[in-house]
C-alpha cells in the first residue's frame, strides 16, 4: 500500500499526486541583501540611539583641563545608565555635567556638518554638544571641601593624597581669584576641580555664579569609566583610594559598627549571667 497524504479537502490521496507539504504552497523568495540593508541600518541605528540615551555616551575630551588623566582627543565612555536608578555622583569620580551657568562662554565653539551632527545625535560619534565638561568632583552635600596655600586640599578637614594632579601643579592655587576658598557644599550639589589645577576653570572661578560654584546634580550626564580611544591610551577611570583612606567617612563607617557594638554587649551579658546561674 503506497504512502498517503492530506489534500486540501482532508481526503487521502494517491502517492505521487502532491509534493510534499501543503498543496499550492509557493517557496519563499528571500529577501535580497539591498532590500534587507535598508531595515538593518535603521535596527542599528535605533538601537545606537537608545544606549546613547539610556546606557553608554562616548564624549571627546577638548581640552587639557583634566591631565594627565585625561589628554585633549580622548575619546571617554560614560555610564548614563546608573543615574536612572537614583545613582548620583560620588567624590572622586570624573563625571561629564552640562555647563551649569554659562561656564564655556569663552571658549571656541565648533560647527561641526550635519553629518557629524546626525552621527552625534544617534551616539554613533562622541558627543558635538560644546556645552558639556568634564570634572573629578572633589565633594558632595554636605562636605566641607578647602584649601589654603598651595594646600593640601582637605576635605571635612582631612588632607587629600593626589597623585592623579597634573605634575608640577600644586593641589591648591595660591591666589585669591578662586584658588583659595572654604565652601560647604549645599544638597542637590557637588563641587568640582580639574586635575590641572593651575589650568582648569573649575568651581573654584565660578563663585559668582547663580550656583556659587557648585554643579547641580541633576546637571550631571553620568560617570566617566573608561578611555575608550585612542588604543594606546585605553584605561579604566576608578575612584582614587585617598578618597576612601583619608577618613572622609569615617564617621559614616564607625556608625554602624559602633551600633553594632552597643547592641552586642548586652546580649553577651545576659548569656554570661545565664551560665553563671547554670
Amino acid at each position: 500500500m503506497g504512502n498517503s497524504a492530506v489534500g486540501a479537502g482532508g481526503s487521502p490521496q494517491t502517492d505521487g499526486a502532491e509534493p510534499d507539504g501543503p498543496r499550492g504552497r509557493r517557496p519563499v523568495k528571500q529577501r535580497s541583501f539591498w532590500k534587507e540593508l535598508p531595515i538593518l541600518i535603521g535596527v542599528a541605528l535605533v538601537l545606537a540611539l537608545l544606549i546613547k540615551t539610556f546606557l553608554v555616551q562616548a564624549f571627546s575630551i577638548p581640552s587639557d583641563s583634566m591631565q594627565n588623566t585625561l589628554q585633549p582627543g580622548d575619546r571617554v565612555l560614560v555610564d548614563k545608565l546608573t543615574p536612572w536608578f537614583g545613582s548620583e555622583p560620588e567624590r572622586g569620580e570624573v563625571v561629564v555635567f552640562h555647563d551649569p551657568d554659562n561656564w564655556l562662554r569663552d571658549e571656541p565653539s565648533s560647527n561641526p556638518n550635519i553629518i557629524q551632527q546626525a552621527l552625534s545625535f544617534v551616539g554613533l560619534m562622541p558627543s558635538a554638544n560644546e556645552h558639556d565638561l568634564i570634572k573629578r568632583v572633589i565633594g558632595v552635600a554636605g562636605d566641607t571641601v578647602e584649601c589654603r596655600g598651595t594646600g593640601p586640599l582637605k576635605v571635612n578637614g582631612k588632607a587629600l593624597t593626589e597623585p592623579y594632579v597634573f605634575p608640577g601643579n600644586t593641589a591648591c592655587s595660591a591666589d585669591d581669584q578662586g584658588g583659595q576658598f572654604k565652601v560647604t557644599v549645599p544638597k542637590g550639589k557637588i563641587w568640582v576641580m580639574g586635575d590641572h589645577r593651575q589650568n582648569s576653570a573649575d568651581s573654584r572661578y565660578h563663585s559668582h555664579d547663580k550656583n556659587q560654584g557648585f554643579v547641580p546634580v541633576d546637571k550631571a550626564v553620568g560617570r566617566a569609566f573608561v578611555i575608550a580611544w585612542p588604543v594606546t591610551r585605553w584605561a579604566s577611570l576608578p575612584v582614587p583610594g585617598t578618597f576612601d583612606q583619608s577618613g572622609i567617612n569615617t564617621a559614616a563607617a564607625v556608625a554602624p559598627g559602633a551600633l553594632g557594638l552597643a547592641g552586642a554587649v548586652p546580649v553577651v551579658l545576659w548569656r554570661r549571667g545565664r551560665e553563671r546561674s547554670a
